[in-house]
């Protein structure tokens, strides 16, 4: 038994919280969906209401459930708060699966601070199944529903990572907002090269194979969904301005110039290939050998992944092995 003998999921129709009714469902919980719009094809597969202004039908079903989930988009989910925390019985779950948590800590503690409530961000897609994989779990009043939910996405094989939730919007911006930044500035980058992809791919080593697995995976998704969590997160615009400036940084620490004339790429470059005074040849005086200064920068972050940092590479390992199917050790240096 899952705990909850009646449970409402609102947004149920969604990917997200089909993936949560489901997993309820097959606990043995009488779960009601609830959407603005039915499948298609499935008119009596949800109960179609709003739920920032529940009708009769939907105030009776909140008043019965021991959870409510919301399973839909931020501004929804805060709007709700206060009408259906007014119906939910003294001791029922109020959860959601925002991927931002500090707007929704705020609009509980004005509106329902004595009401049960944990946000579940699951950290993949839907589609990918939950076995073995993290659910961010943000408590903000915990209690025995907490707990039973916790449990139950435990025997779905999810893993819950508990946060508050500043952890949760700082961690994300860097897991997601970031991550997704860096993946689509390096297509806008191929694109400005003027590459041949094809010959990429033909060409690449393992860790640019890597970066045109996930670019291609992104560009298999909604851009609608990617640009809402760069907006959504409060905190998502700061990693964007971390990378820029470590980019630049790193751009200083080789000796780049971005504005020099002797770029190939440039239009107007001239060919300085036989230049005995061009500044870029590490063993001219007047070059630049980034090697001491990148020997820190190594040093520093290898500081920063800690223990972290043997298990990553034994990942990155396996993870060539699988783009080669071999069993040797792959590249390293490239």
């Amino acid at each position: 038994m899952s705990g909850f003998p009646r449970s409402v999921v609102v947004g149920g129709s969604g990917a997200v919280g089909g993936m949560f009714a489901g997993l309820l469902r097959e606990a043995g919980s009488r779960t009601l969906v609830v959407d603005l719009v039915p499948p298609p094809g499935r008119p009596d597969a949800c109960l179609v209401g709003d739920v920032t202004a529940p009708g009769p039908e939907l105030a009776a079903a909140l008043r019965d459930a021991d959870l409510v989930l919301l399973a839909v988009h931020e501004d929804v989910a805060l709007k709700a708060v206060a009408p259906v925390t007014r119906l939910m019985r003294p001791g029922a779950l109020l959860a959601d699966t925002l991927s931002v948590r500090t707007g929704m800590a705020a609009e509980l503690a004005a509106h329902a601070p004595g009401v049960q409530h944990v946000g579940l961000n699951p950290m993949f897609a839907p589609a990918a199944g939950m076995t073995g994989r993290p659910v961010a779990a943000v408590v903000t009043r915990d209690g025995p529903g907490v707990t039973a939910l916790l449990r139950l996405v435990e025997g779905g094989g999810g893993r819950p990572v508990r946060l508050t939730a500043e952890e949760h919007d700082r961690t994300t911006a860097a897991t997601q907002a970031l991550t997704h930044a860096v993946i689509l500035s390096f297509g806008l980058a191929l694109a400005r090269l003027g590459v041949d992809v094809r010959a990429l791919a033909a060409t690449a080593p393992p860790p640019h194979q890597v970066l045109l697995a996930l670019l291609a995976r992104v560009l298999g998704g909604s851009p609608e969904v990617y640009g809402d969590i760069q907006r959504s997160n409060p905190r998502a615009a700061s990693a964007r301005r971390a990378l820029a400036e470590a980019l630049r940084s790193f751009a200083a620490l080789i000796g780049d110039d971005p504005d020099r004339a002797d770029d190939p790429d440039r239009a107007d470059a001239p060919d300085r290939a036989d230049d005995p005074d061009r500044g870029d040849d590490p063993g001219h005086p007047g070059g630049f050998d980034g090697a001491g200064n990148l020997d820190g920068v190594f040093e520093e972050l290898r500081r920063l992944m800690g223990p972290e940092l043997a298990a990553g590479q034994d990942h990155c390992q396996e993870l060539f092995r699988t783009l080669h199917r071999t069993d040797d050790e792959g590249e390293k240096d490239r």
